[in-house]
């Protein structure tokens, strides 16, 4: 008897995902489904839910409805006899440690160097070695190209470094998963090729990644799915080759019309 094949395992599994902030409704049931080591980039207009929908996976923003799960593991919740209930803070932020993120602004201490930027989570939440975070912070500043600035301040580096320290500072968690919300938006336009750079590196080593982005060659370079949202919905998903070259829906036409003159 042939056995029936196994599901494919998911990194990313948001189903059928409600938000709204008072009478607004910012997403209406969207789902995402990433596997390991999958690069999925979020395209869409200002306003469409990206980051909202970014926001829910690691439980900044609590969903209305549906449910997420990382690696298998339900996000902000346990579920009790079909019924969930909200985790408290403590177990949610112990989820946050499997999840990575980078933001538009870099958010970086400014009192501390590039180097103890990177090694203040490891340190005050997992407890390693000084020895053994402050050596994996090297490692991962000469991964992003800045192996020779970690003594230096944020007043020190340029915004592309900055965000390239911000990165740095995310996998220094050792993350299941990579969420970036529109990381290159707030850089001057020659800044930005040196930040797509580390994360095509990235996405290159097999990172599962999540990006919400406006860079439409980074997403048909690297990404193994596109997924365009508009007004709280997802309206196409699929291989960048197909959603650019041929898309199915007239919004998505109309939209990258417009982002590709």
């Amino acid at each position: 008897m042939t056995e029936s094949p196994q599901p494919a395992r998911l990194m990313v599994d948001a189903r059928n995902i409600y938000k709204s902030y008072g009478s607004v409704e910012v997403l209406k049931d969207v789902s995402l489904q990433v596997k390991p080591g999958e690069v999925t980039c979020v395209l869409g207009p200002s306003g469409g839910g990206k980051s909202t929908l970014l926001r829910c996976l690691n439980h900044l923003e609590k969903p209305d409805d549906g449910t997420i799960t990382i690696d298998g593991e339900l996000i902000g919740y346990r579920r009790n006899n079909d019924v969930l209930h909200e985790l408290g803070n403590r177990a949610i932020s112990r989820q946050r440690e499997d999840i990575g993120m980078v933001f538009q602004s870099f958010n970086l201490f400014p009192h501390m160097t590039a180097l103890q930027n990177i090694t203040e989570a490891p340190g005050r939440i997992r407890r390693e070695p000084k020895v053994q975070r402050e050596a994996h912070a090297q490692s991962l500043l000469a991964q992003v190209g800045l192996g020779d600035k970690g003594g230096r301040y944020p007043s020190q580096l340029s915004g592309g470094q900055q965000q390239r320290v911000a990165i740095a500072r995310a996998l220094a968690m050792r993350p299941k998963v990579m969420l970036f919300d529109e990381p290159t938006s707030a850089l001057d336009p020659e800044l930005v090729g040196e930040v797509l750079d580390v994360m095509r590196r990235l996405a290159a080593s097999g990172v599962t990644m999540v990006v919400v982005t406006h860079e439409i060659g980074f997403a048909r370079e690297v990404a193994d799915n596109v997924v365009f949202m508009d007004h709280g919905v997802v309206v196409e998903t699929g291989a960048p080759e197909r959603v650019f070259d041929a898309p199915e829906h007239q919004r998505t036409t109309e939209f990258l019309s417009r982002v590709l003159k």
